[in-house]
């Protein structure tokens, strides 16, 4: 006997024939001879219509009593799903998020499981019934209903999964799985048979919209096999799972775009140790999510700052940075609403070169300007005027084929699964969880080591002129000669002019330098090179989504005197640049940070 978790989302069950779909698929289930738990989001629009209910009644809701209010939606769906089970012969158990047992800490509106209880739930199983458990919600220890936040329902699911360390969490959703791209944004977009837990850990935090990325991080770090599906068809969908060298042959595995991105720059920023720390300290202590972070190389000791929130907490944010820059002495403070993010993603890229050229020109030759880039070893994102942003995804889905159907299909998704052919090995799954074991909570962020580069050199370009066309050159050029080119750090422009950073091994680091200079041809750019540099790159899941993680590395930086001079940021790494005479120091604080002295001796 195998065990499943069953996930529902709110349009898969907004009528009463929808949920008897549902009820059907459980018991299913069950008849093949698991133990089910399905989870279930409130039904269609619920949760929208309490929140505006709350609004009529109050310009700005309690957090609290906001979160009592819109655990209801769920309650109401667990009920009527249990019902319809009822009614069609078998038995089921709802719970509520308390119920169940799941404790979460006390951040209203965007709580984090701490931990899941399973007696109430494996008691259910052992009597014989289905568990019909309300997503979304949860409560703190002093017994307040929380709420996880948008896609907790996922979350909820993901984490019950891997407690219960099921065969397979199933979600069910209105669309067939996971996507190349949007197809309302590309209607070429093309499912995909599989993808790998980091590839769908970065598009989630690019703007792909089917799986947040919290659910994503407990996959990872504890295992879960998820089944992305269609809940109106019985076609396989997509599978989430452990890397595999299958995976590695396709470059780029999709694209995704987020609009509802606000950018905010620091300009003239104090190029010295802790500054970095006192900008994102702000951040933090007002629970603010910081998506990409981009710092230029500095020039005559000064340097610009560059990160992107969502539009609902930029007002909130250039309060607390107009203070920021105040007090540490920047020249002012600037931000853009006008933007969007456009990224591609795959494992491909840490093997192939040429990618970031090949994007860059694409997009020149639509006529659309880069506003910034930043890079990770299987991501490329890069900031695009908002109104030319679906052209941009549109473009860069076509240059990579990604409409095209992969070369070599693998074995049927329904034989994985039954031979368990998709679970980690051995050796990655014993590492994970001896770390996971540690954490003093579920949710709590996975930090697996500091990595340490002294190969490397940066090249700088100051005065790039801000236009189409001219990253695409540059890096034209560079990958013609043979060049690889590691992080590419490119900050918003001023002055119609632009930095542009990238970094290299030091032996290509003349000609790379060079390549670059001569595209640039007649603009009156200057090119610098360092060989003292080191990239430090702390590695781990979810390091974007965890409010603190940057700020605990930018303040052990800080307290042990190092100088950032580049920063750039994925769901998978955070990366800084400093000295190379600082790189032992830097490379001791963040293992001391993060509890790795022992797994980094």
């Amino acid at each position: 006997m195998g065990l499943v978790v069953q996930k529902f989302g709110g349009t898969s069950v907004a009528t009463t024939e929808k949920i008897l779909a549902a009820a059907k698929r459980a018991i299913h289930a069950k008849q093949e001879g698991h133990d089910v738990a399905v989870v279930v989001s409130a039904r269609g629009k619920t949760t929208d219509e309490l929140i505006g209910l709350a609004r009529e009644i109050h310009p700005d809701p309690p957090a609290r009593e906001l979160d009592m209010l819109m655990a209801s939606g769920e309650q109401v769906s667990i009920a009527l799903l249990a019902m319809a089970i009822h009614s069609l012969g078998h038995g089921a158990t709802s719970l509520t998020g308390v119920q169940m047992g799941i404790r979460t800490d006390s951040i209203h509106g965007k709580a984090r499981i701490r931990e899941i209880s399973t007696e109430r739930i494996r008691q259910i199983f052992a009597d014989g019934n289905i568990a019909i458990i309300a997503g979304f919600q949860g409560a703190d220890e002093h017994e307040n209903i929380m709420t996880l936040g948008r896609g907790g329902s996922d979350t909820t699911g993901v984490a019950i999964a891997a407690v219960l360390e099921a065969d397979v969490c199933e979600i069910y959703t209105d669309v067939d799985g996971i996507f190349t791209t949007d197809p309302r944004q590309v209607p070429t977009a093309r499912k995909l048979e599989q993808i790998s837990y980091d590839e769908m850990l970065e598009l989630a935090s690019a703007g792909a919209g089917v799986m947040h990325s919290r659910s994503i991080e407990f996959a990872k770090k504890y295992g879960v096999i998820i089944h992305v599906r269609n809940s109106g068809t019985d076609d396989p969908g997509t599978i989430i799972r452990p890397e595999d060298p299958v995976l590695e042959h396709v470059v780029v595995r999709g694209c995704a775009l987020a609009k509802a991105e606000s950018r905010v720059t620091l300009y003239g920023v104090p190029d010295e140790p802790g500054i970095v720390h006192r900008i994102f300290s702000k951040i933090a202590e007002a629970h603010v999510i910081v998506d990409m972070i981009v710092q230029n190389a500095a020039r005559d000791g000064r340097t610009e700052v560059s990160f992107t929130v969502s539009e609902g907490d930029l007002t909130r944010t250039l309060e607390l940075m107009r203070e920021v820059a105040d007090a540490i002495g920047a020249s002012h403070v600037d931000s853009s609403s006008d933007i969007a993010k456009v990224s591609i993603v795959g494992l491909g890229m840490r093997t192939h070169t040429g990618v970031a050229e090949r994007a860059f020109s694409v997009l020149a030759e639509q006529g659309i300007n880069i506003l910034a880039i930043s890079t990770s070893d299987i991501k490329i994102s890069m900031l695009v005027e908002q109104e030319r942003a679906v052209a941009a995804l549109a473009a860069l889905h076509e240059e990579f084929r990604l409409h095209e159907p992969l070369p070599e299909v693998t074995k049927d998704i329904r034989y994985q699964l039954k031979n368990k052919a998709l679970q980690p090995t051995s050796s990655t799954a014993d590492r994970i969880k001896s770390i996971v074991e540690n954490l003093p909570s579920m949710e709590d962020i996975l930090v697996s080591g500091v990595d340490v580069d002294e190969r490397q050199g940066r090249v700088t370009l100051y005065g790039v002129p801000d236009q189409p066309g001219v990253a695409g050159r540059i890096f034209s050029s560079i990958a013609e000669a043979g060049i690889a080119v590691d992080m590419i750090v490119q900050n918003v422009g001023s002055d119609e002019a632009t930095h542009l950073t990238f970094t290299t091994l030091r032996g290509d680091l003349e000609p790379a330098a060079a390549k670059a200079q001569a595209a640039l041809g007649e603009a009156n750019g200057q090119v610098v090179c360092d060989s003292t540099m080191a990239k430090i790159a702390v590695r781990g899941v979810g390091m974007r989504s965890h409010v603190g993680v940057a700020l605990r590395i930018f303040r052990a930086l800080s307290s042990a005197g190092v100088n950032i001079n580049l920063i750039n940021t994925s769901e998978l790494h955070i990366t800084v640049v400093v000295d190379q005479a600082d790189a032992s120091n830097a490379r001791r604080a963040l293992s001391e940070a993060f509890g790795l002295e022992l797994a980094e001796s």
